[in-house]
């Protein structure tokens, strides 16, 4: 391993949206030229909260569209390995062997747990969902990332990750490297000014949108809620329109001066999100002719991920026999292979019988 690794993911629930963008995948591509990337599709992840039958068929089609989305934002896939959890059954195993470093309480601690169950509506937690944060850990040990791009609501997640290598590491033998977390940051509400930017929600502008689909999602923004008439001085602060200048109109003076005469009571909500529609299909144009290019491979975005989880399944391989050889569970195996061998030469049996 020469370059360091990066490792991260996104469940399998469909096309990204600029709050992805925001809150984590142009992180991403800051980091592809620094790092070796691993890319997880984290269906079994989903199944924590998401798990109908409906949901599982659907795992097929919102994993392609995921990976193309991050193609279509410009990941390099020269320089990532995409790849579909459930398909890398070394990580369920590395979970098993890594459930034994963790206690059931350390596990309640952790706040995210009651939070996703709050938010899938469960009134007790299942078992899969208290554990999730351990195969989690499982994740980014199997292919012994260096670092960890999250959110400030998981960073208690990696902390857990470097606790178990750490006891692993002291217990058996040093194997893992201490996985360091990214904190990466941004935020974006949605068109509708209520919540975190959501499809569930329906008030998300998808990467894959079309201009006229981001011009009418832009002009159904809210805005200052007691500004009744252009000449009436408005809110910038926490304003979603401005926010959205904020991250996607480059023109800085243009948004100042939006800003200022928006304070001022000299400009209308008209033109404020004639510009923003204006900035957000310039930045969504290179996107859409990338998607475009991808898209007219046909089989591309399957074989990219069919490849990357053949070769994830190398990387648990290698993980594991390593981790196995420390525990002295390999060894284990071959002292009863060895003696079943013997006895079956002295009976003239051969192994291929």
């Amino acid at each position: 391993m020469t370059q360091k690794r990066i490792l991260t993911g996104d469940r399998p629930t469909g096309k990204l949206h600029l709050g992805h963008y925001i809150g984590s995948h142009r992180h991403r591509l800051a980091l592809q030229d620094q790092y070796e990337c691993f890319f997880l599709v984290a269906d079994l992840h989903m199944l924590t909260t998401k798990n109908t039958k409906e949901d599982i068929l659907a795992i097929a089609d919102n994993a392609r569209a995921m990976v193309l989305d991050q193609l279509a934002i410009g990941i390099d896939p020269a320089k990532a390995t995409f790849y579909l959890q459930s398909a890398v059954h070394e990580i369920y195993e590395l979970q098993l062997l890594l459930s034994g470093l963790v206690t059931v309480e350390r596990l309640q601690q952790l706040p995210t747990i009651k939070d996703m169950a709050d938010a899938a509506g469960m009134e007790q937690i299942p078992y899969n969902l208290l554990g999730y944060p351990v195969l989690q850990s499982a994740d980014i040990l199997m292919p012994r990332a260096h670092l960890v791009p999250v959110g400030k609501d998981n960073e208690s997640h990696v902390e857990l990750s470097r606790q178990i290598a750490r006891r692993f590491n002291n217990a058996y033998g040093e194997v893992f490297p201490l996985p360091e977390p990214f904190v990466v940051g941004g935020t974006l509400v949605g068109t509708d000014g209520q919540a975190k930017m959501s499809k569930s929600l329906d008030n998300a502008i998808l990467l894959s949108d079309d201009a006229a689909t981001v011009r009418r999602r832009v002009f159904s923004m809210y805005t200052d809620p007691n500004r009744i008439s252009a000449d009436i001085p408005g809110t910038v602060e926490g304003n979603p329109v401005f926010q959205y200048h904020d991250y996607f109109n480059p023109n800085k003076a243009e948004v100042e001066d939006l800003k200022e005469r928006y304070r001022a009571g000299r400009v209308g909500d008209v033109e404020v999100k004639e510009k923003l529609a204006i900035a957000l299909n310039n930045f969504l144009d290179p996107i859409r002719q990338r998607r475009a290019h991808y898209e007219a491979q046909t089989g591309y975005v399957d074989e990219l991920l069919y490849e990357g989880t053949l070769r994830a399944r190398q990387e648990g391989q290698a993980t594991l026999s390593e981790v196995k050889k420390a525990m002295g569970l390999t060894g284990v195996w071959n002292r009863i292979s060895r003696g079943a061998e013997k006895r079956r030469k002295k009976q003239g049996v051969t192994s291929n019988e």
